[in-house]
């Protein structure tokens, strides 16, 4: 087979699962990751759908099932801590057959990481400075490991990839900003604890959420609209950002933000798509969120990831390594499913945070009519049942 060496620059949910397919198909793969090690913290995800189903594939159905949380409400409160709005999310499991769950989504990233320790090379603390394309492979050079060569690269690094701006040129030719800022902290002893409940608190343009997590933990969630340009602050500004947008809120918005002083890490990012002609180039593709992010709070980018690496290793292992066969494959089979995803998900940022009071007001309706029995599966259904089937592989079993 040809093309063998693979070096995938991201080890969070794509890099990993492209890792545990290419080693089953007998391709050598090799992750890089800038982080020292695995990231944590951060914030939870609902997963469902196909990455679902290629998580049982890979053997991590139960284990995805005991770290996971049953979220049974999604409740929007007012100043006073009020119930204003909300429904049950019975919905979603109804829907997809039992096959949904809310998990952080590092501890979803370590299991499959997990899988693929026995057969992949994995280089933390590093990350790729420059790449140039030869007949028959790609000179990489690594900012700490040097000069090393591989007959394909694969950048599945993220919004911020470097390996689009590598091998693609700069991100702003391929950003849509959707107009919101996103960030997420954990706090430890925190006094107020709903199990299995998502709290949510909007003022027109911003929302905060609360959710309840194991071992005493809870996470929090703001989105704000803001015209975020391409400067991301540091951890200061971070959180003197989200002190000036929260300030000024109530139900516990003092409380929060006295727990925002003393966090060590803040998830923070612009809320953006990525739209590219192309997720190819020589021996070079895209994965993921540096091919096609969704943006953050569409909800299914973890899926979305799973999914192009699963089609990515299936393809190449089909073609025999032909890697400009196997690209082209790649996306004539995701290309227009990946775009709807993308149109649809524009509307969830203004969902969470409209910005203005009748757009809160009339958000909150809504989520009141999909408590009424029938009414949830008619509203959200289009967004929650699949329509696309995952392709069928040979591949040799390690």
């Amino acid at each position: 087979m040809s093309n063998q060496t693979i070096l995938i620059s991201g080890a969070g949910i794509g890099g990993p699962t492209l890792a545990y397919w290419l080693a089953r198909a007998g391709f050598k793969p090799t992750l890089v990751e800038h982080a020292p090690t695995l990231r944590g913290g951060g914030y939870v995800i609902d997963f469902w759908g196909l990455g679902y189903e290629i998580a049982q594939r890979t053997g991590l159905e139960a284990g995805i099932q005991r770290a996971g949380y049953r979220i049974k409400e999604l409740r929007v409160v007012d100043g006073d801590g009020r119930r204003v709005a909300g429904f049950g999310t019975s919905v979603f499991t109804e829907l997809t057959g039992g096959r949904y769950v809310t998990i952080a989504r590092s501890e979803l990233s370590r299991q499959i990481f997990e899988t693929t320790a026995n057969d992949t090379e994995t280089i933390f603390g590093d990350e790729i400075v420059s790449l140039a394309e030869h007949a028959d492979h790609v000179a990489v050079k690594l900012k700490r490991g040097g000069d090393r060569r591989f007959d394909l690269v694969v950048g599945a690094d993220g919004l911020h990839s470097a390996v689009r701006r590598l091998a693609f040129g700069p991100q702003a030719q391929y950003e849509k900003h959707l107009g919101y800022v996103v960030a997420a902290f954990e706090a430890e002893n925190y006094p107020h604890r709903d199990e299995d409940i998502y709290l949510m608190y909007c003022e027109p343009g911003r929302m905060l959420g609360r959710v309840t997590l194991r071992e005493n933990k809870t996470l929090f969630l703001f989105v704000f609209a803001h015209e975020a340009g391409a400067h991301r602050p540091d951890l200061a500004g971070q959180k003197a950002l989200l002190r000036a947008t929260w300030g000024d809120g109530r139900w516990e918005c003092p409380e929060i933000l006295d727990a925002l002083d003393a966090a060590g890490d803040v998830y923070f990012d612009r809320v953006s798509q990525i739209r590219m002609p192309r997720w190819s180039s020589g021996r070079t593709v895209l994965l993921g969120d540096a091919a096609y992010c969704v943006s953050l709070l569409a909800g299914q980018g973890t899926a979305l990831a799973m999914l192009g690496a699963y089609v990515l290793a299936g393809e190449l292992a089909k073609a025999d390594g032909d890697h400009a066969s196997a690209f082209r494959n790649y996306e004539s089979k995701l290309r227009v499913y990946i775009e709807g995803k993308q149109n649809g998900a524009e509307r969830f940022a203004t969902a969470f945070a409209p910005r203005t009071r009748f757009g809160l007001w009339f958000r909150n309706q809504v989520l009141n009519v999909a408590s009424l029995p029938g009414l949830a599966k008619l509203m959200v259904g289009r967004d929650i049942v699949e329509t696309m089937k995952l392709p069928e592989y040979d591949r040799p079993v390690l």
